[in-house]
């Protein structure tokens, strides 16, 4: 097709940050495809300079309103790693728990209101009210629960609190573990609707084959918080050679670096963790996957989202399973951290570097830090998932627009809208995302 298009889409909503997009198509030959990123650097690194340890989880949960839980998991073990620390194994379950329920809240929140309002027909979350009342209600449901076992676990799920090198400054009792329990069930319960409500949508068709990037380990359990780096190709890494992975550089039309491993990019997120991991899912996640027709290898970034309810299950099963061990065995109250005016809480304290590396909800999450011999912070680097994706996404463009020059503006449009947020890309803390032109 040879006409010339120009279609210019400002403040796309439901994603997080400020880009654009660029698209040149001149006489049905594709020109240009460019995801424009123009956030401003925010130097988390810099502010981590000059500063304890003990204070690097706090600095780095405002990194991000979402995943709070997350880079503070980080840049604890990151932290510890590098004082020679190991966590003992009743600190490493509650920390899986934390991470359970951050991606758990992060996928319901993108499942029902970033991504269902486009697979609906409708423009936001709000316009599901009108015929799809009960899941609006389902959706905030979720997500209240998981900020409320959050709120019991770390003392609020932005930004916690007693999460920090060493453990938890206050660790839960019975009565705290039962009301986490009564509220996981109640999640479980609502997966059910919420499985329906998907197998009944319906994603674009569109496949790229691509390199797949996320913790992998040789034991049997999904890895989420443990493991090393591997890829659908077949490279396996140390979490310490994550540069060595992640392979960062610039382009002149983007403020934040890209990645590429084995090949010109990879994907990061649910779908690189479903495809690498799927084995080690818990049953009922695979059921899920059943459900709703997703079956590895899934080269389909779309149905990223679909992956993401798939772990809404893996999350909510492996979460209830932790509780109810903790139930059985008894928390020891022993192990509770306390803070006092001695800043390094008792633990020894060594120079040396040391290397975090969790999956949150947008893909794995690299924390780096060296340290001196008083636990300062010396120098650190952090690489987030969003910015590992954005070469992908990217890639995807370059195939998918000549696939839909035979569409209408709002078409394609909308298209090239609902791939960016199948990512669920976290640019930064604001609300919107994009702008898209595309000039043919």
């Amino acid at each position: 097709m040879s006409r010339n298009l120009s279609v210019n889409v400002e403040f796309l909503t439901r994603v997080e940050g400020h880009g654009h997009i660029v698209v040149d198509v001149a006489e049905g030959v594709l020109k240009t495809c460019q995801l424009q990123i123009v956030e401003a650097p925010r130097f988390f690194e810099a502010m981590l300079q000059g500063r304890s340890i003990f204070e690097a989880q706090h600095i780095t949960s405002r990194i991000c309103g979402i995943c709070a839980c997350g880079h503070s998991l980080a840049s604890i073990q990151a932290a510890e790693a590098a004082i020679g620390f190991g966590p003992s194994e009743q600190t490493t379950k509650l920390r899986k728990l934390l991470l359970h329920m951050e991606n758990l809240d992060s996928h319901v929140l993108h499942i029902y209101m970033l991504a269902a309002p486009d697979l609906l027909g409708v423009k936001s979350f709000m316009g599901l009210m009108k015929d799809h009342a009960d899941a609006v209600r389902r959706a905030l449901r979720m997500k209240k629960t998981c900020n409320d076992v959050c709120d019991i676990l770390v003392g609020r799920h932005v930004h916690p609190i007693s999460c920090v090198v060493g453990g938890f400054t206050k660790l839960p009792g019975k009565k705290e573990l039962e009301a986490m329990h009564a509220l996981l069930l109640q999640v479980r319960e609502d997966l059910a609707p919420t499985v329906e409500l998907a197998s009944s949508l319906k994603f674009p068709e569109f496949d790229r084959d691509t390199e797949y990037v996320g913790l992998v380990s040789d034991d049997g359990e999904y890895p989420l918080l443990c493991g090393d780096v591997g890829s659908s190709d077949g490279v396996r890494r140390a979490k310490e050679d994550y540069r060595a992975i992640t392979n960062e550089y610039l382009l002149p039309h983007s403020s934040a670096k890209h990645a590429r491993l084995s090949r010109s990019s990879y994907m990061v997120g649910s779908l690189a963790r479903f495809n690498l991991n799927y084995d080690k899912l818990h049953p009922k996640a695979k059921g899920v996957a059943e459900a709703i027709g997703l079956k590895p290898l899934c080269t389909n970034p779309f149905l990223n989202t679909a992956a993401q309810l798939v772990e809404c299950a893996h999350c909510t099963e492996e979460a209830i399973a932790i509780v109810e061990d903790l139930l059985h065995s008894g928390v020891d109250a022993a192990e509770e951290v306390i803070v006092g005016v001695n800043e390094n809480h008792s633990i020894p304290v060594q120079a040396g570097s040391g290397v975090g590396a969790v999956e949150v909800p947008r893909g794995i999450l690299f924390h780096d830090y060296q340290v001196d011999e008083q636990g300062i912070i010396t120098e650190a680097n952090c690489i987030i998932p969003t910015g590992q994706n954005l070469q992908n996404i990217e890639d995807d463009m370059h195939k998918l627009v000549p696939e839909l020059l035979d569409k209408s503006d709002e078409e394609i449009t909308l298209a090239l809208e609902m791939l960016v947020r199948a990512y669920d890309p976290c640019i930064s803390c604001s609300t919107h995302f994009l702008e898209v032109d595309i000039v043919r």
